[in-house]
């Protein structure tokens, strides 16, 4: 363990197990059904595109669909894979002997928790990815729809030049565009915070089970920790203060990402919001990660 600890980081040897983890996890079988599943799912907004009387509402309501299907599947297939890809990892390398031969070479137990951690990244993102192409592609061709749609009923209720225009500018903005990129940003910073807790939980527990379904309570959890947080220790002084700030140290406040739903309605987000989730995602990741370290370097493998 002494010599773990002074041990440099070494980005080939972290760089090697992320190729490693991230390949072991495509092989996996419920992964292919998972992304089957999300890609269905958004190609299905492809269909009944609905017709209204005015022009300002004709189809605008689909793109909001759109946008709302799109990113919770996202979320839902990125957090369980978060969770449920992280837990499956040390188990399983325990199972097949294969953690016994990586450490034996030797290699620092924090390289190997980085590497598994970002195979585990990776394959988030490059699954995001997809989904975000297929996401705006789908919303692109079905806002040319609308704006197709309002401009033809625009004419028929005798719209000026302007009037159009400006109903047309309203309307893409409800399409695809740079700030619903950020909500997709938003939804893989929140589940590498998760992949961060499922490492941390999977290092002192040698069940998957355990692991996955005490993490999916943390996420719950986490979604009205700020809740828990102003309804416990407002009001309480310099005590309160410091119960609030231990328990965001110990659950993640899963509110912090909630800036998904106000893109979805077509708000524009500022880059210190979006400065703020990335600055938290960070800090749990340097935290949980730290964590994890302390606990693996002292556990007897």
């Amino acid at each position: 363990m002494s010599a773990d600890l002074v041990r440099p980081l070494n980005p080939r040897r972290i760089t090697v197990l992320a190729v490693n983890t991230f390949t072991q996890l495509v092989r996996m079988k419920v992964f292919y059904f998972l992304a089957v599943f999300a890609a269905v799912l958004i190609a299905a907004n492809f269909l009944d595109l609905p017709v209204h009387a005015a022009p300002e509402s004709a189809g605008v309501e689909v793109l909001y669909s759109i946008k709302s299907s799109c990113t919770g599947t996202m979320t839902l297939f990125s957090l369980v894979m978060a969770i449920v890809a992280t837990a499956l990892l040390i188990p399983r390398d325990v199972e097949d002997r294969t953690l016994y031969t990586i450490l034996a070479k030797p290699v620092p137990r924090l390289d190997y928790l980085l590497g598994k951690l970002l195979g585990v990244v990776a394959l988030i993102f490059v699954s995001l990815l997809v989904m975000d192409l297929l996401m705006t592609a789908v919303l692109a061709l079905r806002t040319n729809a609308v704006v197709e749609q309002q401009l033809h009923a625009a004419e028929h209720f005798g719209y000026t030049a302007e009037m159009k225009a400006a109903l047309e500018a309203e309307t893409r903005q409800l399409g695809p565009t740079w700030n619903l990129q950020a909500a997709v940003l938003a939804i893989f910073l929140r589940a590498v915070v998760m992949a961060c807790v499922a490492m941390l939980l999977s290092t002192f527990s040698t069940s998957t089970l355990f692991t996955a379904v005490v993490g999916f309570l943390v996420l719950f959890v986490g979604f009205f920790q700020a809740d828990a947080r102003e309804f416990y220790f407002s009001g309480s002084g310099t005590l309160g203060r410091i119960g609030a700030l231990l328990l965001s140290l110990f659950l993640p406040d899963l509110q912090s990402f909630n800036v998904i739903d106000a893109i979805i309605e077509g708000k524009l987000i500022e880059a210190g919001q979006l400065g703020m989730v990335a600055g938290v995602t960070a800090f749990y990741f340097l935290v949980y990660t730290f964590a994890s370290w302390l606990i693996f370097a002292k556990k007897e493998i």
